[in-house]
């Protein structure tokens, strides 16, 4: 059978009768990104186009989470129309376009990041159901015994850098300091930047929930505010990350300032790990550009715990 180009477990005439099924498309399945870890394809309607994504097999708990998230914070999730977990499938109705097209300014994120904040708060209770359904563990008390991995994985560091690694101690008290301060793990989106965050008419929805986990909340904004330093230029100490951190805070209530002064001193590690689970999936002559993101994450993660207080 025809194969849809990008993933080669994809078959043409099996996805497109799945998506025929669900909306009236027009023409075939438009491949629009291709990587090991997700196919994502255009389907054009009369009325205007909905998405197509393919997981790979290690990613496939991004359908249930999705779908899950979707129904229940409709507002701030992406609407999926249907969703295969078996196959690993999601077909999403279009969300507009990313916040990277408008230059990803700061004041929509005032609009972002309290409406991701109740959503992380009402997934509190549903925790042990993603991770039921293959969502990553990585709450604070599991990094600590991963934080080994990164010294092992063997990553375009140059010596210093691979030498100031080297507080697992350190980080293992952080751990265990964010632990203490008692808010429970939820999903934590981990990719929340100007590239996932879409507009339509107004909406703002978060899309790509692949490099979720369960973890603390707090780890979030770490993406978000690595990409307002190096897209925008905003300077460290630019009021805008104050803003930005009370307007998340908000709806978790008072006194959780310190908690996430100390949970982005751990967050860029945590990214790492994470990464370290995708690097695994990927094939040997793909690792090496894969690697030289990760030890940037590193570098940005070491700059952090050392700047904030």
């Amino acid at each position: 059978m025809d194969r849809v180009e990008g993933r080669g477990d994809v078959d043409a005439h099996e996805a497109e009768a799945w998506v025929v099924a669900t909306v009236p498309m027009v023409g075939h399945l438009e491949l629009v990104q291709a990587e090991p870890w997700a196919s994502v394809f255009r389907a054009t309607l009369e009325t205007g186009i909905v998405w197509f994504k393919a997981c790979a097999p290690h990613q496939a708990f991004e359908v249930p989470l999705t779908a899950s998230l979707s129904a229940r914070w409709p507002a701030t999730v992406a609407d999926v129309l249907a969703y295969d977990i078996h196959r690993g499938w999601l077909l999403m109705a279009d969300a507009g376009e990313p916040l990277r097209n408008l230059g990803n300014p700061p004041e929509r994120w005032l609009e972002v990041v309290p409406a991701y904040a109740h959503l992380q708060i009402g997934e509190t209770e549903h925790a042990p159901d993603h991770l039921d359904a293959g969502v990553p563990d990585l709450r604070p008390g599991r990094l600590p015994e991963r934080y080994g991995e990164l010294l092992g994985a063997g990553l375009p560091l140059e010596p210093a850098e691979t030498a100031a690694l080297g507080f697992h101690q350190r980080f293992s008290s952080l751990c265990v300091a964010l632990e203490d301060h008692g808010l429970g793990a939820t999903v934590q989106h981990d990719d929340l930047h100007m590239n996932n965050v879409y507009v339509k008419a107004g909406a703002l929805r978060v899309l790509d929930w692949g490099d979720a986990s369960i973890s603390h909340p707090f780890f979030s904004l770490f993406e978000t505010f690595r990409f307002l330093t190096e897209v925008n230029r905003l300077d460290p100490g630019d009021p805008w990350f104050g803003r930005l951190r009370d307007a998340y805070l908000g709806p978790w209530g008072h006194g959780n300032t310190e908690a996430f002064d100390t949970a982005l001193r751990i967050a860029g590690f945590s990214r790492a790990i994470a990464g370290l689970d995708q690097r695994d999936a990927l094939p040997e002559p793909e690792r090496p550009p894969y690697d030289e993101w990760l030890a940037s994450i590193l570098r940005v993660a070491m700059r952090t715990a050392t700047a904030t207080r």
